[in-house]
Parts: structure tokens; sequence; C-alpha cells
């Protein structure tokens, strides 16, 4: 049977188990031994794909069962073939033709083509699974199963280098009806529970033990992807969600490393990225689709901006003086740490509490939500209802681009008009220039596959535009690099005096900076602006 996953997956902290499962056996609950082998390529084709290929024994009776990726966090193609009854202890034999002519079976088939190499088994999971359908009623009406699972992954099975990690989540997967429902009983089970969004499947579980890895590189920001931006399909909405879904791309991955304890200060940094990206998004897209109670910026501002400055708080503090402690070495400074003592740092959260939050893991819920509301027809349909009542619809592709090109333009003239005085500027205009020409570069880089036409089908006059900024992102950068070593060596000064060593120095450079950001500035007056037309 093909079919389309939506479901959440969180991680369930050990102090809550009790009351996860106190929770679950109020209704009717079904338990089940899930006994499963993953398959792969020695060099791991699939993995490196996102397909996951296994062998699960459930009950009695063997299931055959391969996943990939769709198209955002909540969505997962899957195929699985019913192999009957168990017959003793025999394994059955992995057949990747099963799974022929399904969406998911093509794209394995491809790999597994291009790979060359045969199948191996790579793993195993050993889960008992407690399994309760809910129905929510009302708007988002929707029928969810819940589905609590115990138990572990074990790598080189049987050898003296086993290895093993625990399994304690719930997964809540929809059977049918809206999305919203599934979204409104994961954010209640979420915030009651303490529970966070974990994009760490069983097989990757599995795939880390063997490597090894104790931690993952972190994920960066890729492009949104547009499937239909060649013809009519794409309206506002679907631009907002393809660019929501490729901020959480970058966001979930390093939240999810994080909330389980990672303290890796580029996973940190990557979300900080994220978020940022995010906010551009939600700021600069709102007008592309005011139907009301979709994209609920107001509402979903506050935890990510409060998350983004916690983090910040946490990482600027330490790379400033990583960054300034050898310029002050080289100009005679005194040795000094000017963290020494800090009682901001003592008392602050770890980056894990600051995640897991409620407040910020019901925002990435809800924003995961948003990006699978809506199918383009459900969208269409949604349009002639609102039509009928004179509500507002979502921007066609036209009126969508009119819009962006807008919103680009205003940018851009701001950033010009700001680089024209940057010197004059008080202190926080500077920094609000900053963050404005963040949003630029953001922005340009969202819609980009939406002019790739304004240059014979490619993004070269994009990237052209693009690397005209890079030389005032990088000196309103170090601008502020150093804006913030100097309030920080200015705290630390009043309770050492050789700080005022690093003061003076920041001091004196401070006018040579602000003239070096007005000339970088400057120079994006020049740059061709790719969204015009020719």
């Amino acid at each position: 049977m093909a079919v389309m996953e939506v479901e959440f997956k969180f991680h369930i902290p050990a102090e809550r188990l009790k009351a996860v499962e106190a929770a679950m056996r109020r209704g009717t609950v079904v338990r089940t031994r899930l006994q499963a082998r993953y398959f792969d390529t020695a060099d791991q084709a699939l993995a490196a794909q996102g397909i996951v290929l296994r062998l699960r024994k459930e009950g009695r009776r063997w299931v055959q069962t391969v996943k990939a990726t769709g198209d955002n966090a909540l969505h997962r193609l899957e195929h699985n073939v019913d192999l009957g009854a168990a017959a003793g202890n025999a394994l059955p034999t992995i057949e990747p033709q099963r799974h022929q002519g399904t969406p998911v079976g093509d794209r394995l088939a491809k790999v597994l083509a291009e790979s060359g190499a045969p199948l191996v088994e790579r793993q195993s999971t050993d889960i008992v699974r407690l399994t309760r359908d809910v129905r929510t009623t009302g708007a988002g009406a929707a029928v969810v199963e819940l589905a609590l699972d115990l138990g572990k992954v074990v790598a080189h099975a049987g050898t003296p280098e086993q290895r093993e990690s625990p399994v304690c989540e719930l997964e809540l997967e929809l059977k049918r009806g809206d999305v919203q429902g599934l979204v409104a009983l994961a954010r209640r089970w979420s915030q009651q529970h303490g529970l966070w969004f974990s994009t760490v499947s069983k097989a990757e579980r599995g795939a880390r033990l063997l490597a090894k890895l104790e931690v993952v590189p972190a994920i960066k920001a890729e492009p949104p992807r547009f499937a239909d931006e060649k013809d009519n399909k794409l309206d506002g909405r679907t631009i907002q969600q393809a660019v929501v879904a490729s901020c959480l791309a970058q966001m979930l991955p390093n939240a999810s490393e994080i909330a389980a304890g990672s303290t890796d200060e580029e996973q940190i940094h990557q979300l900080r990225i994220g978020i940022r990206r995010l906010r551009t998004a939600l700021r600069e897209l709102a007008g592309l689709d005011a139907t009301a109670g979709l994209l609920d910026a107001a509402a979903w501002e506050p935890p990510l901006v409060e998350a983004f400055r916690a983090l910040g708080a946490l990482r600027d503090r330490e790379q400033v003086v990583k960054l300034a402690q050898p310029q002050l070495r080289s100009a005679g400074a005194p040795e000094f740490d000017p963290l020494a003592g800090d009682q901001a740092a003592a008392g602050a959260q770890s980056a894990g509490d600051i995640v897991r939050a409620p407040g910020f893991q019901s925002v990435l819920v809800s924003l995961i939500g948003f990006t699978a509301t809506t199918t383009h027809a459900q969208a269409a349909k949604a349009g002639e209802a609102a039509q009928q009542q004179e509500q507002p619809v979502p921007l066609d592709a036209g009126d969508a681009r009119r819009f962006l090109r807008k919103r680009l333009q205003r940018l851009h003239k701001q950033v010009i008009r700001d680089g024209q005085r940057f010197e004059s500027l008080p202190t926080e205009d500077q920094h609000r220039t900053r963050k404005r020409l963040k949003r630029l570069r953001y922005l340009a880089e969202f819609v980009a596959p939406l002019f790739a036409d304004a240059d014979d089908g490619k993004n070269s006059a994009v990237e052209r535009y693009l690397k005209r900024l890079r030389p005032a992102q990088d000196a309103l950068g170090e601008f502020n690099d150093e804006a913030v070593a100097m309030a920080l060596y200015r705290e630390a000064a009043a309770h050492d005096a050789r700080a005022w060593f690093a003061v003076g120095w920041f001091s004196a450079r401070h006018a040579a900076g602000a003239k070096a950001c007005r000339k970088a500035l400057g120079k994006i007056e020049k740059a061709r602006r790719f969204w015009t037309k020719k």
C-alpha cells in the first residue's frame, strides 16, 4: 500500500514518560512488539538520499517498508508490503522490487541502480508500541493515531562492538481529516508533557551508532523548492509555504540536536540564522496571502525573538572575545579574560533549555503545520469560497511577483539611503541598517528561483547581485562585533581596570569602521537589480 504519511515525532524526557503513558491509557490502546531490520548499501546510498528500507515483524506478521522524505517536515512517502505470517525465526528476504511502480519505490530503484552495490543489514530495532486513535472535532476534524514507542536501536548486534541507543518517543500520525486537527493535538500533547520535536529517525539513530557519531554536522540553509514556478499553480500561499519550509529545513535538525543536549557552536549558529531567515519570511511575505489565521506572524514572532536573543547571549559573548583577544594581544593589551566571573553567563539558560521551551516548541509545531496545511487544489477551493464571501485570497502568480519586486525595491532603496549617511546615524539606526541588509539578502535568496527568467533561465543575475551585497555584510558584521566587544569590555572595566585598554582600542577604531561601512554600502547602488525587467 502506497501512502503519504503526515506525522509529528516527539522525544519524551525520561521524567515525563509515566505521565505520557498514563495519558495514552485513558483510551483504548493496542500493544504491539515491533522488531525491525534495516538495510542499505555498504556506502549508505539510501541514507544519503533520505530513504529507509526495512523488514519489520509486527506481532506475528512481517511487513516490508520503504520510506523517503516528502515535500516538508510533516510529509513522508511510504509503501508497505504485507509478507504474511512469520515462519518460525526465519527472516524473509529483502526484495526492493516489491515496491516497484510506486513513487517511493521508483526513487528506491533509481538510487540502487546508480549505486550498483548490494543491500546489507545495517542495524535493528526492538520496540514495544502502544497505539490509540484520537478524534478531534470542530473546524480541524481529524482522526489521529498516537503511537508511544519504547525500546532500543542496536548496531553490530551480537558482536563485541554492539552499541545501543534507547528509544522513548511519541508519534502522531494523521489517518484522515484535516492537518490542523493533527497540529492542534500535537501542540496540546507537547505542551502538556514537555515534549520536543525530533527529526532523528530510528534508522538514523542506527547509522550514528554504526559510525560512532556523537555530534553531527550543522545543517545550513538551502534555497526554497518551488515545484510549480513555471505555471499558474504558483500563488502567494504556495510561495509562503515553500519559503517557510526551507527555513524549517535548516532550523528543525539543528534544534533537534540542541534539544537533545548538543552544545555544538555551529549548530547553535545555524539555528539562529534559520530563525533570522524565518523572521524575514514572516515579515516580508505576509502580504502574499492575507487569509486570516494561516500565517500568524504576530503570534509566532515573540517566542522566535526570545529564543534568538537567548541563544545569542550564549554564543555572541564567547565568539566576540575569541575574535577580539588575538587583535588586542597584538596591540599590546594586558592579558585579561573579560568573561571571568561573568554573572550574565552564569545565570543564563542552556541552549537545550531555550530550544525545549514550550513557547518555542509550540511555534515549531504551528509552522510545520502551516507548511502542510493546504494543497493547491484545496487552496483553489478556499479561494473560490473566499471570493464569494468577499474575503482575502492568496495573490496569483503574476501579482505575487509584482508584490515581491516592490518588497525587494523598497529594501534596496532603504539600504542605499542608510549607507549614504551611515556615519551620522545613531547607533541604534546603524544596527537597524545591518538587519535591513540581512533581510534584503535573505529575501533575494528566497525568491531567486521565481526570477530565473530574468537571466535566460539561470540564477546568475541573482548571484551577481548577492555578490555585491557581501562586502557590505562583512563590513557591517565586523563593525557590529567590535561594538559588542567594546560594550563587553566596558562592563568588565567595572571590576577590572585592565579592560580599559580594550575599550580605548575599540573606541579609536570606531570612526574608521563606520567609514568602511559607508563605502561598502555605497557600492550596492551600482548592483544590477535582478528583479527589474529588461
